[in-house]
């Protein structure tokens, strides 16, 4: 007897070792697994504000290591950066996509491709690779943020492939606390310094004892990606 017959738990193992089964209650266990991964990562946040989209992460924090060689920001394209939670490997691999993408779309049309176009690419890969056997789903949540003809645009990208638009959101460990915050404070075309300060505070209540020097930001605008400085988040 197998399977749930006889009031017995469903045996997992058939289901835990491709991507291409689903469980008996429907389930893809490996895609699970790595959205377990994303959970894992330290807190990340976007939000949009009245010129542009602010995104933020808690840095890696490696004795000896040198900074820059690891990294959870990236810009994709002069008006679209992002930000991540759970395998930079898979980041990286995502990040080269997107960039080649999006030069393609200006050779091709002579104008930088929308936020939406590139999310749905991205989106694509990542549901491509749970389709098929012999390979694994991406360990790795996304919030992607960028300005173009439409505006100001903030997308979650989740290791199934699906595809969400947000006004905030967070992703990682202290997603839960940090949305507790941004669901009550957020407010509609909020100005940058208001956007900096909501991104602080939901950071710090989602992750214990750091302070600004731990925290690092993108603004991304119509007309560049911005670091925001240490002075910047001081003045918050």
């Amino acid at each position: 007897m197998n399977g749930a017959q006889g009031g017995q738990p469903p045996n997992y193992m058939a289901y835990d070792r491709t991507i291409v089964v689903f469980s008996p209650d429907g389930r893809l266990l490996q895609v699970e697994y790595a959205r377990q991964m994303v959970k894992n990562g330290s807190t990340s946040i976007g939000i949009k504000v009245n010129d542009g989209v602010l995104l933020g992460t808690v840095k890696i924090q490696m004795p000896l290591a040198v900074a820059e060689s690891y990294k959870k920001l990236y810009e994709v394209d002069e008006h679209i950066a992002l930000v991540c939670s759970g395998s930079l490997a898979d980041t990286r691999d995502l990040v080269s996509l997107g960039r080649v993408k999006s030069q393609i779309n200006r050779v091709t049309y002579s104008e930088p491709i929308s936020v939406h176009s590139l999310t749905t690419h991205i989106c694509d890969r990542k549901h491509m690779v749970t389709q098929y056997a012999g390979v694994r789903p991406y360990g790795v949540g996304l919030l992607i943020g960028g300005v173009d003809e439409s505006g100001a645009r903030l997308f979650e990208t989740e290791p199934s492939g699906t595809m969400i638009e947000w006004k905030a959101q967070a992703i990682g460990r202290g997603a839960d606390k940090a949305k507790k915050i941004l669901n009550k404070e957020y407010k509609d075309n909020m100005d940058t310094k208001s956007g900096i300060k909501l991104l602080l505070k939901a950071i710090k209540n989602s992750e214990k004892s750091i302070d600004d020097d731990a925290i690092e930001m993108l603004l991304v605008k119509k007309n560049g990606v911005k670091k925001v400085s240490a002075q910047d988040l001081k003045k918050k």
